[in-house]
């Protein structure tokens, strides 16, 4: 079992840097326009001959409402008829993707999100779930990872009964925070009740998972306010937590400009809401997987990080990263064997570009060897906390040393200052070095030292 995570606040503020959440390396920072849609139809092809399963991702871009914090490709509106276009342009190009694949390929997870995914009403819902069900292999038994993000003030037992019948069994709930100063400064009015309701009626209709997510460091939260929250939420009992970090970034994200800056807690309020979360948790029982996520001991994420086999996508921690990504929708991100590709972000380019049968990706990248190999690197020791140089040796065909031999005074430096092991055989992230294993992994990263670090939002 891995040992619990262990909070050194010399070191979170020595390595407490910007960086990547690494669902992807490269990220997708370092898309580019010369990646375009016959790229992609070539990568289905490859698919196809592989045989590899599948993973969908489905972006419902729109919300009745507006929360400030949001980070998210959106569109705020209130006319339910929109949605009604936007699916006939998702059938098109599951249309234009399916014929490149093959029938027996079987679609292990899938995944909706937005946006607000259940903004589609019943009939929608039943409607694009028919038309992924004619055009893509699901499964029929249970036995696939099928998940929908939920708004609570957009569900009721109604809505999750459908999901279940759909074929749905995990739910993502957005909570973010339960107090009502907190929500009143982010637009977001969200009972605990209504939370609770919906809780209730996925674990009545047998959902196999719930996740809950937070946020720590918005408007008028207080390590005293944030920590009732956690209590609540734990109440609750979710299967998995996320806590997230809010990276107020106005200049980039518009609806961010509406939050009072000056109520934002300061740096080390917001240390210490992760740190008494972190001690929270760890008393209930939660074990902390990694980047903002914590799960209970025999939830699947726990049991693959035990076994070394746990995986990380765009779609966050995962047990399905030997499947093909395919993201449908405005902005979606597909990763199919080396090849990234992401949907134009723009809702009227990319239904204009559908309606002409031509496919909307604008823009990818195609994996060097040397990305794959870091790749590897990066995943092992976001998702495992180790790396052993013999295996990237015998997979890539090179010394580990020697290849990267510039790197290994800034390895040093980690081993010396107690984040990581360093010796012979390889890599080692410590208790104390678990909370910043992004900064660990920021190391074998070719691309940051080109890239504007304000891009990316601080590892704590």
């Amino acid at each position: 079992m891995l040992d619990a995570i262990r909070w050194d606040t010399d070191l979170i503020r020595r390595y407490d840097l910007a960086g990547p959440r690494y669902t992807s390396y490269p990220t997708a920072v370092q898309f580019n326009s010369q990646v375009g849609a016959f790229d992609l139809l070539h990568a289905l092809r490859d698919s196809r001959k592989a045989q590899r399963p599948l993973s969908l991702y489905v972006h419902i871009p729109f919300c009745a409402n507006i929360c400030y914090y949001c980070a998210c490709n959106k569109v705020i509106t209130k006319d339910r008829s929109r949605a009604l276009p936007y699916l006939q342009r998702l059938e098109q190009e599951m249309q234009l993707i399916a014929c490149h694949l093959a029938p027996n390929q079987r679609v292990e997870q899938l995944h909706f999100g937005g946006g607000t995914p259940t903004f589609l009403n019943h009939d929608e819902l039943r409607q694009l779930m028919a038309l992924l069900r004619k055009h893509f292999n699901l499964l029929d038994d249970d036995s696939g990872d099928y998940g929908i993000e939920i708004d609570p003030r957009e569900a009721d037992w109604s809505t999750m009964g459908l999901l279940r019948e759909l074929g749905f069994n995990r739910v993502s709930i957005g909570l973010q925070d339960l107090d009502p100063a907190v929500q009143r400064a982010v637009n977001r009015l969200q009972s605990l009740e209504e939370t609770r309701a919906v809780i209730e009626a996925a674990r009545t209709l047998q959902f196999r998972s719930i996740n809950i997510d937070l946020i720590y460091g918005l408007p008028k939260q207080t390590p005293e306010n944030f920590a009732r929250t956690v209590d609540e939420v734990i109440s609750l009992q979710p299967d998995r937590l996320s806590v997230f970090n809010y990276a107020h970034l106005p200049e980039r994200f518009m609806p961010q400009r509406r939050i009072n800056s000056s109520e934002l807690p300061a740096p080390a309020e917001k240390l210490q809401m992760l740190q008494r979360s972190i001690e929270q948790l760890t008393a209930a029982g939660y074990r902390y997987i990694g980047m903002d996520h914590f799960a209970l001991p025999d939830d699947e994420l726990a049991i693959a990080q035990e076994e070394s086999t746990l995986q990380r996508n765009f779609q966050g921690y995962t047990t399905h990263g030997h499947c093909d990504l395919i993201g449908l929708g405005v902005s979606a991100i597909s990763q199919i064997g080396d090849l990234y590709c992401q949907n134009s972000s723009d809702l009227a380019h990319y239904q204009n570009t559908l309606a002409g049968a031509q496919l909307a990706t604008s823009r990818g990248l195609v994996c060097s060897a040397d990305d794959r190999l870091r790749r590897e690197i990066i995943q092992q020791l976001i998702c495992n906390f180790s790396l052993k140089f013999e295996n990237i040796e015998q997979a890539f065909n090179i010394d580990f040393r020697g290849y990267f031999h510039e790197l290994w005074a800034n390895l040093q430096e980690m081993a010396d200052d107690g984040l990581i092991e360093l010796n012979d055989q390889g890599i080692t992230v410590l208790p104390a070095g678990r909370l910043l294993v992004r900064s660990v992994c920021m190391v074998f990263d070719a691309y940051l030292g080109q890239q504007n670090r304000q891009r990316f939002s601080r590892v704590i």
